[in-house]
């Protein structure tokens, strides 16, 4: 049986929960109960990949019961320690508060290799836009706006090697990587796609290299920048998950992710090419104000390399998923050939 299987067991998670949990809750005696809500739930023979959340109400002595939700991501060999040290390192750094809320740390279980994080509650970016919230989705935006700004422009640790995943940090080798990316294409379609693909791939990398040849400087950055990632915390709060793939980068890869994927959620969900392209043009001014930046040439060609890169991400997505969808990947392929030939811009 996969050892994973057990954190969907609920006699030996209340005893890990009663472990680990209620000593970082003095104030409460006991687990009264709790619910398992897998998010994510992919297990094999002997390996996973599981993001499961546990509702958990919560007794005083006085009987009085309060509701909390925790986290669980783990993976059979992928890294999540980093997970528990990337939050730490931001509930150090006084990111959370005055408008931002991130999940609390918990543990790290080793027997697991997973993390375990108090939850923030609300409704993802994504959710406003498949709802046409429009007011909400321009709040959001800009609240977006300022939290990425304010998380590139953190100080970083003196031991930053050991809290974020190098591998992270490079196109070349950000989880699948390229040459595996490019393999299992080429195992799942023979020759179709697979030269666009690795085209796309090679002329990103290339670009970014050079890039990172001219300067020392890195910031930190999320890595997977996407609307489902920016939560509504309650009326004015933003919030931000999935710390896996944070690392030392270029700011431009948030930023040119973020755009390209908040135009594509808009346009498959609303079919409003107006309304995409005004979001991206307020994520991308609000941005550059709030980080005190101008897009210069340099950053342009940047950003225009990470919104490209995450399209290429999309196509490889459709073509790689269980259930493949070539034709949808088909049309990001068309669009990042015709972005590349044509000089588009990330905000155009």
């Amino acid at each position: 049986m996969n050892k994973i299987l057990s954190l969907f067991d609920k006699q030996t998670v209340r005893l890990l929960l009663e472990k680990e949990v209620l000593p970082l809750y003095p104030e409460f005696e006991k687990i009264v109960s709790f619910t398992i809500k897998p998010y994510k739930k992919l297990i094999w023979t002997t390996t996973y990949h599981v993001v499961v959340a546990y509702r958990l109400v919560l007794a005083k002595a006085n009987g009085e019961e309060h509701k909390i939700e925790i986290v669980c991501s783990a993976h059979s060999h992928e890294a999540r320690e980093n997970v528990f040290k990337v939050l730490n390192f931001l509930w150090n750094s006084g990111l959370p508060g005055d408008g931002i809320a991130l999940p609390r740390p918990l543990f790290f279980n080793s027997e697991f290799n997973g993390t375990f994080y108090r939850a923030i509650e609300g409704k993802n970016l994504l959710n406003f836009i498949k709802l046409n919230n429009r007011e909400k989705v321009k709040s959001m935006v800009v609240q977006a706006a300022g939290l990425f700004a304010r998380l590139h422009a953190l100080s970083l640790p003196a031991n930053a090697k050991k809290i974020f995943v190098e591998d992270n940090s490079l196109l070349r080798t950000v989880v699948p990587g390229r040459d595996l990316i490019v393999w299992e294409i080429g195992q799942r379609f023979q020759e179709k796609y697979v030269h666009d693909i690795a085209d796309f791939y090679d002329r990103f990398i290339k670009q970014e290299e050079e890039f990172f040849a001219s300067t020392t400087k890195r910031w930190l950055i999320h890595g997977d920048a996407h609307p489902e990632n920016i939560i509504a915390v309650g009326a004015d709060k933003i919030g931000l998950i999935d710390f896996t793939d944070f690392c030392l980068a270029d700011f431009a890869r948030d930023f040119g992710a973020f755009m390209q994927q908040l135009e594509y959620k808009i346009k498959r969900n609303l079919q409003d090419d107006e309304f995409a392209l005004a979001m991206k043009r307020l994520f991308l001014n609000t941005y550059l104000q709030a980080a005190n930046i101008s897009l210069d040439e340099s950053l342009q060609r940047r950003l225009d390399l990470y919104y490209n890169w995450t399209a290429t991400r999309t196509a490889t997505f459709w073509l790689l998923k269980h259930e493949c969808e070539p034709e949808k990947a088909e049309a990001m392929i068309a669009l990042v050939k015709n972005y590349l030939n044509t000089n588009h811009h990330a905000q155009d």
